[in-house]
């Protein structure tokens, strides 16, 4: 097996010194402080991409404005195609080049940049970020910010530890239309807001049953792994899906999109880690397949002030029940809201719509990948963030507590048992069996060190 020439262990040697009292020091030396009168002097970002697949779209545009007023340096993915392709994609958007490079740490190295937007696969979203964290680079880390719930404790650890700006992508928190009807909610246009449903509706195919295979050529396989214990490559798993072959890599269709629903809904009814959670699910399509999870979830978690979070998802089943592909529905004493990524309507106590809003957004649909005008939104508030001159939209204690929800849920269904939880933290009560899935194993070398 072909070993990456830059390991987690040649890292940590190598950049012992630079790293050192980065709690207290800006990536160059400076001062916190220091550090950010020096970026409101002249406050050019330099940041590099890691992870150049599907999402990668949604970074065109707020990087390619003048506006944003960022330098991207790096392209970086383990498969050179994809750095080919993404050089050529952004060739439309940039008018410069960007170096490509292959290891994540070459570029967390770099002592000149500022921040790195991690679009990794999920089992790179923590470790990936802590490492960068480590080297004194702010984060923009896609969902799910995690790959099981101690990672979700881990970054926040972390962010307070060194001190940077860690956003997670979930842009629907930058959407204009969904702040104003969650403020509306949280004003009281609905009365006591005490459920959400929260769903997403898909018609994703036959996958093929993983089987032994060479890797793909331009692939550094292990360097794919990362933090994951090392395996065989199996056909077809780098190329999204890895999503579906086991727990190694992925976290399943509640990872990969519950995240932005969930959030919206624990953001609208101002809950915070629940309390009870009861999951049914099943592979129910295509059952020979080489789809290794559920396909069909029904979820339920229960919160203190007797507040309820639904997740339906169907990942092979299109069919709307709730008129949408995906959104998320809130319920309260005096009225109900349905809010997507295009729009929000508000219904009174009877039933009857009283308000719609349509953003007009191009984001609201369940297509592989892309961007849109509320990532660009998200992306920029991250770089503004970084300068000291917004408020974040998505801070990672927020990302965390909403992707923990999906990781309960996964754990629920795993393990085929409901629990209760500790609604201070989230951990699960009484449940050996379903705790112990509350970490994972790591590559020796790989393991968090805080």
């Amino acid at each position: 097996m072909k070993k990456s020439n830059h390991s987690r262990r040649d890292f940590i040697k190598k950049s012992t010194l630079a790293t050192a009292g980065l709690s207290t020091l800006g990536a160059i030396g400076f001062s916190a402080k220091s550090y950010g009168n020096i970026l409101g002097a002249n406050d050019r970002l330099n940041i590099g991409i890691i992870g150049l697949g599907r999402r990668l779209g949604a970074f065109y545009q707020p990087i390619g404005l003048k506006s944003s007023n960022v330098n991207l340096v790096y392209l970086c993915d383990v498969m050179k195609s994809q750095r080919e392709k993404a050089a050529a994609n952004f060739s439309k958007h940039i008018d410069y080049i960007p170096k490509l490079e292959n290891s994540f740490f070459k570029v967390i190295e770099d002592k000149d940049i500022d921040a790195i937007i991690n679009a990794t696969p999920d089992h790179w979203h923590a470790p990936g970020t802590w490492l960068a964290l480590e080297a004194g680079k702010n984060v923009y880390v896609e969902k799910p910010c995690s790959h099981n719930p101690r990672e979700g404790e881990l970054l926040v650890e972390y962010q307070k530890k060194y001190g940077k700006v860690v956003q997670m992508g979930n842009q629907q928190r930058s959407s204009d239309h969904t702040i104003e009807i969650v403020n509306k909610i949280h004003n009281g246009i609905i009365g006591n807001a005490y459920m959400a449903t929260a769903f997403y509706t898909n018609n994703r195919g036959e996958s093929p049953v993983p089987k032994a295979a060479n890797a793909p050529e331009g692939l550094d396989w292990d360097l794919f792994q990362g933090p994951s214990p090392r395996k065989s490559y199996m056909h077809d798993t780098w190329d999204y899906n890895w999503h579906w072959y086991g727990w190694d890599f992925g976290t399943a269709e509640t990872g990969n999109n519950a995240t932005h629903e969930l959030d919206v809904a624990r953001w609208a009814l101002q809950t915070n880690f629940p309390n009870k959670v009861t999951v049914d699910s099943g592979k129910y399509h295509y059952v020979n397949d080489g789809w290794t999870m559920y396909d069909t979830m029904l979820a339920t978690f229960k919160f203190e002030g007797d507040k309820t979070i639904q997740w339906d998802g169907k990942s092979r089943n299109n069919y709307k029940t709730y008129g949408a592909d995906r959104g998320t529905i809130i319920f309260g004493t005096e009225g109900s809201v349905m809010v997507d990524r295009g729009k929000y309507q508000l219904f009174d106590i009877s039933g009857k719509m009283i308000e719609e809003k349509v953003s007009g957004s191009i984001e609201g649909s369940t297509n592989l990948g892309g961007g849109g005008d509320t990532s660009t939104d998200h992306v920029i508030n991250f770089f503004d963030a970084i300068r000291g001159k917004a408020k974040q939209k998505s801070p990672i204690d927020e990302g965390a507590k909403s992707t923990l929800l999906c990781h309960l849920a996964n754990i629920s269904s795993r393990t085929k048992e409901n629990f209760e939880c500790d609604p201070k933290n989230g951990h699960i009560l009484n449940n050996p069996k379903a705790m112990a899935l509350w970490s994972r194993e790591y590559e020796k070398g790989w393991e968090p060190k805080i």
